[in-house]
């Protein structure tokens, strides 16, 4: 008894730690967390970041400082004076031509500048620099943005292809619950026919075509086997979680809304899209480029400081220190030509991405006109599967009841059954489409 208790605590920990149910939900979230495609976009977002903040640094005053130290091979100033008797002048005006008294002076000899050593800090500040400082940040937010809606419109992207792949996952297993019912009516039937067979009653050829259908449908299921194994490793690929063979989804096929409550305006679908917003950038980016390049070619003013230490290293001698303001004022003369037909140049791209979001906004809206058609096209399939699906369950119930009274063959019964399984597949097949159809609709409408 006590290691029935062992083994039977054993496999429910076991069955815990090798299984794993997760909802659609948790599925987003794990590829929000794991996705590389995600992680790359919040990276660029921090690159734009950083270019932003690279760009203000230009507002403030630039500061350099610099040391120096020399020592010459040779001193660079020589200086030798040789002495000798100098006239010495006693006040007499007659002894100006002819002195009488002299003074010696010795000879002078000095080596200078042979080491050198110094320093200098200059602040300087641009005053005005043709309106490219301000142009420049007002490109570096406009850059942030776009990243910053790429980062989203991956994620949405990313969530929408993870609820695609949650969803085929979850039409295998449905289609599985089908399949095992229609096992159980093929096995039941098999035991009906072969006691019918064993009586006498009908011939062996009945329960032949039961067992071909019987082993038909376990091809079938090997293939829907293998499909969902598949099918969840590229969902597990997507959201980065772990594979298991225990892993399993928390969901069934529930009703949903009709399409008109997922409906909106063309018009607010296109403005909400992130694509749309982004090519308005593009063309706010052009105008920039353009005030760029014409600042280029207006003057420039900067002021500044500067201080400047000296030291000769040398003994008796002290280093000295030295200050300036100043100011200046640079005016392109040579490269205006030049500029204004770069400035050209950017205006007939300004030209191009006006027409891009001309072009493209007619693109999304017929993509948002499509994929309402297909919402619409997704739900009537479902109507006409779940009538197709009552006319075919009936049908095999009267085939039923007729192959049991002997009014009909058994090729009319497994057809018939045949047929509502084929239906059942194609109801969930719908089922899933509108579900899928549902998550392209906001996601073209921009929600």
């Amino acid at each position: 008894m006590k290691k029935y208790i062992i083994s039977s605590l054993f496999l429910v920990l076991a069955i815990d730690v090798f299984s794993q149910s997760i909802t659609l939900q948790e599925a987003k979230k794990k590829t929000l967390e794991n996705n590389n495609t995600v992680k790359n976009s919040a990276l660029q977002v921090e690159e734009a970041q950083a270019l932003k903040k690279e760009a203000q640094a230009n507002f403030y005053p630039k500061v350099s400082a610099m040391a120096f130290g020399m020592k010459a091979i040779d001193p660079l100033l020589k200086i030798n004076i040789p002495g000798g008797n100098l006239p010495v002048y006693d006040g007499n005006p007659t002894h100006l031509l002819t002195a009488n008294q002299f003074a010696y002076m010795p000879g002078i000899k000095m080596d200078l500048l042979n080491q050198l050593a110094g320093g200098s800090v200059t602040v300087l500040q641009p005053v005005y620099a043709g309106n490219r400082i301000k142009t420049g940040n007002q490109l570096a937010d406009v850059n942030l943005d776009v990243k910053k809606k790429q980062e989203a419109l991956s994620k949405k992207e990313i969530l929408h292809k993870t609820e695609k792949e949650y969803l085929r996952v979850l039409s295998l297993n449905e289609k599985e619950k089908t399949l095992t019912a229609y096992e159980f009516f093929l096995d039941k039937l098999a035991k009906e026919v072969q006691t019918a067979v064993k009586s006498g009653v009908i011939i062996k050829n009945d329960l032949l075509k039961v067992n071909v259908k019987r082993s038909e449908l376990k091809l079938k299921r090997t293939q829907l086997e293998n499909g969902i194994i598949l099918s969840k490793k590229q969902l597990c690929q997507t959201s980065g979680i772990p594979y298991t063979d225990g892993l399993s989804l928390d969901s069934v096929l529930n009703q949903v809304n009709p399409p008109d409550f997922y409906y909106i305006s063309e018009e607010e679908a296109v403005r909400n899209r992130l694509e749309y917003q982004m090519l308005e950038k593009s063309v706010e980016a052009s105008k920039l480029q353009i005030e760029l390049k014409k600042g280029e070619a207006r003057p420039s003013v900067n002021v500044g400081l500067s201080g400047i230490y000296l030291d000769p290293l040398t003994k008796n001698m002290n280093g000295t220190f030295n200050g300036m303001a100043f100011a200046g004022v640079n005016i392109p003369i040579s490269n205006w030509w030049e500029d204004q037909h770069k400035i050209n140049q950017l205006k007939a791209k300004e030209s191009m991405a006006e027409n891009d979001l001309k072009e493209n906004t007619g693109l999304l809206k017929l993509q948002i006109d499509k994929a309402w058609r297909d919402l619409q096209e997704a739900s009537k399939s479902i109507s006409l599967n779940e009538e197709t699906l009552a006319q075919a369950t009936e049908n095999t119930r009267v085939n039923q009841e007729s192959y049991k009274n002997g009014l009909s063959p058994m090729s009319d019964l497994l057809e018939a059954r045949a047929q509502v399984s084929d239906t059942e597949e194609k109801l969930i097949e719908a089922k899933i489409k509108y579900q899928e159809a549902i998550a392209y609709y906001q996601l073209v409408t921009g929600r």
